[in-house]
């Protein structure tokens, strides 16, 4: 049973290698908070968009090649989804954010403001992707981690568990990234991680800043006390850890 039809609605979209013809859908079913009649958005053909479940494209976001979006994945705002793409779980892709090449996003995860992920990249569990923050080559954003700002996550690096990875992250192997914790006096994961300006930024709280600011703020916060203790024990660790 098919959930939505084509409206005869149609626009077209130049991508680098061809110009494509998108047509706007209407569901003709009701799922989930879809009623029929809805106004979707943009699909290059059925095969775009599975009539299973509850998927659905809405907005003014597009999706064709290859791509495909299934299970309760969702696709909205100005989003565009291309190439051999897929979104599936209960994903959302949205605002400006672009998945295109191979990438794929799945389970729970979020890819929002003007983020992109393409190549072989993989967005799944918890995980958010936002801001300008890029993904691409092989990498993998998964369990809990955040990657925003202006973060680049590529080559065969993977940011997991509880990682903060942001401002002007430049993360391309698993020991560019580290997290310690819960620690401290907020008994929460800190992130260590590789910059753009092949230094080390620390995330921690509210704290967004270069390793040695972090040291500063840690004493002018904790003195000599036990968490300054801990603080300082991660920051040498990570000093050992990330390959700079």
């Amino acid at each position: 049973m098919k959930k939505y039809e084509f409206t005869g609605e149609t626009k077209q979209v130049e991508l680098s290698f061809r110009t494509v013809t998108l047509h706007r859908i209407k569901a003709v079913a009701e799922f989930g908070i879809v009623k029929v009649g809805d106004l979707g958005g943009w699909i290059e053909k059925e095969e775009n968009l599975s009539h299973e479940e509850k998927a659905w494209v809405c907005g003014d976001a597009w999706v064709c090649g290859d791509a495909c979006i299934y299970d309760d994945a969702k696709v909205y705002d100005d989003a565009k989804v291309y190439g051999n793409a897929w979104v599936c779980g209960n994903a959302e892709v949205c605002g400006n954010a672009e998945v295109c090449g191979d990438a794929c996003i799945y389970d729970d995860a979020k890819v929002y403001d003007d983020a992109k992920v393409y190549g072989n990249a993989k967005v799944y569990d918890n995980a958010k992707v936002c801001g300008d923050a890029c993904i691409y080559d092989d990498a993998k954003v998964y369990g809990n981690a955040w990657v925003c700002g202006n973060a680049e996550v590529c080559g065969n690096a993977k940011v997991c568990g509880d990682a903060w990875v942001c401002g002007d992250a430049w993360v391309f192997s698993t020991s560019h990234v580290l997290v310690i914790g819960p620690i401290g006096s907020r008994n929460d994961f800190t992130t260590f991680f590789r910059d753009k300006d092949s230094e080390i930024t620390v995330k921690c709280g509210c704290f967004l800043g270069k390793i040695d600011k972090f040291i500063e703020k840690v004493c002018e916060t904790h003195g000599d006390s036990k968490y300054a203790i801990v603080y300082r024990a991660a920051v040498e660790i990570a000093k050992q850890q990330i390959d700079l």
